[in-house]
């Protein structure tokens, strides 16, 4: 038995699956934006790729916490924190919640949303 959709059907129920096992890093705040998430790749190069702008004033050298994002769920999927990261929690720099989406790497799924502190004001971020 053959099942015919069209375009829009198909990428309306593409849209909501998981395609395989691959880790995905969701922003919450951005619609739900998703990105695949690969290993060993830091999440700000990741965002980027997806299309997405992300603040980062130092170029993603983990010199200051612009890039910074809240974790919500999946913390325990991240890297371990960075020399940068802990020097900047230290300093009160960075939230308990925060890390360095240029500091880290993801090997499982992960929500994360952006700080109202950089938000940009040509993106549409949702309040929930």
């Amino acid at each position: 038995m053959t099942i015919n959709i069209n375009d829009a059907e198909r990428s309306s129920i593409v849209a909501g699956l998981k395609l395989d096992n691959m880790p995905e890093i969701i922003i919450t705040n951005l619609k739900g934006k998703r990105i695949p998430a690969k290993e060993g790749v830091p999440l700000l190069q990741l965002i980027q790729e997806s299309g997405t702008d992300w603040m980062h004033a130092c170029g993603a050298k983990g010199r200051c916490t612009t890039c910074a994002m809240q974790v919500e769920a999946g913390g325990e999927n991240l890297s371990p924190y960075s020399e940068a990261e802990l020097n900047y929690r230290e300093s009160g720099r960075l939230g308990k919640s925060e890390r360095l989406a240029c500091q880290c790497t993801a090997h499982g799924d992960v929500k994360i949303r952006v700080p109202a502190r950089y938000q940009f004001p040509h993106l549409d971020y949702s309040t929930t």
